[in-house]
């Protein structure tokens, strides 16, 4: 199992490049920066590939109605590039929420487009001119629906690599089993190690059994907020807000994913809780609401013995990037312990 770390630029430049510096050095080997109403990952990957020096670069994620499905592979050929070879291609379809409230666009077909734009990706990547018959991105454009001028283009230069690896962020029984047969592998948030195979497994397990030979074995990139200490149980219980947010506010009833997840693991009566005091702005009591078991299940935060038995439920699970966001104290020796015990 290797070590990722979610990062973004939340301070200046300077201390950004000592912290992810520091952070590379105690052994990070997967850094992943994300996009929903922030800086756009774009920006922080291409000074991650300037600043570092072995580890691999990744969003988490890239909405696909965002970009043209062209302009995501040239971006990823860009980054590779400058980074030596080190870019995943991170998608993940987000939600309405964000996609028609932030972007103005209609959020719609969200598999068909990532199938679509994977397919597209790889034969840019290949060098090849684009011909692409599908009925989301049909490239080029049909002379009927533009000036008729579009002709089959390729990249003016080979990327560095003709395969750049894709992950998708997959919540949804379908997704996932479309990841598991399409992509080189799947970023599953909030994922609870000891009850993940009862949510998901029916559909890797399809995803897989219809997987090209000619790709590698499906990554899984899981994980959660990490301090290793005593007397962290507040700074665990800290993580409630951020998923009563999820949980309670990303989407109305009916139409929130992170919610079906919370309900998938067992949790029906408090998940319509917590969404139903979130959405009503009781946010501190949406929070409180949510299990302690569900909270634990999600962290790697206590002391050596329970951080220890969480990095090996993830193991076990089938997690092969343990993803973490170093929080608390002493982050930077937080993670070089857990370096040391993957290693």
């Amino acid at each position: 199992m290797k070590l990722g770390v979610t990062v973004g630029m939340h301070e200046e430049p300077a201390a950004f490049i000592r912290r992810v510096q520091r952070l590379e050095d105690a052994g990070a080997d997967y850094f992943w920066t994300g996009e929903a109403y922030t800086a756009d990952a774009v920006s922080t990957m291409g000074f991650l590939a300037a600043v570092t020096r072995r580890a691999q670069i990744g969003s988490s994620i890239l909405p696909p109605y965002t970009r043209t499905p062209t302009l995501l592979a040239m971006t990823a050929a860009g980054i590779d590039r400058l980074s030596g070879g080190r870019c995943i291609l991170g998608l993940g379809a987000s939600g309405p929420q964000v996609i028609e409230g932030f972007h103005g666009v209609p959020y719609d077909r969200p598999l068909a487009r990532t199938r679509e734009i994977i397919e597209i990706c790889r034969c840019v990547w290949r060098h090849e001119k684009l011909l692409h018959d599908g009925p989301l991105y049909p490239i080029p454009l049909p002379p009927e629906q533009g000036t008729g001028f579009g002709k089959p283009l390729k990249l003016i230069e080979a990327p560095l690599r003709d395969r750049i690896p894709i992950f998708v962020a997959a919540l949804g029984r379908r997704n996932v089993e479309m990841t598991a047969e399409l992509a080189e592998g799947w970023i599953p948030i909030h994922y609870w190690p000891e009850r993940a195979e009862a949510l998901w497994g029916s559909s890797v397990a399809a995803g897989l059994a219809r997987r090209s030979p000619d790709l590698p074995a499906l990554e899984v990139v899981a994980g959660g907020p990490l301090a290793i200490g005593t007397g962290l149980e507040d700074l665990r219980n800290f993580a409630r807000r951020a998923l009563a947010l999820y949980f309670g506010g990303m989407g109305p009833p009916g139409g929130n994913y992170y919610n079906d997840v919370m309900r998938g693991y067992g949790y029906e009566r408090e998940a319509a809780e917590v969404q139903d005091l979130y959405l009503g702005g009781r946010r501190k009591e949406a929070a409180a609401a949510i299990p302690q078991e569900l909270v634990d299940g999600l962290s790697l935060v206590g002391d050596e013995g329970f951080v220890r038995e969480r990095v090996a439920a993830f193991r076990d699970a089938g997690v092969t990037v343990l993803n973490v966001t170093p929080v608390g104290p002493d982050p930077i020796r937080s993670l070089e312990t857990v370096a040391s015990w993957l290693a």
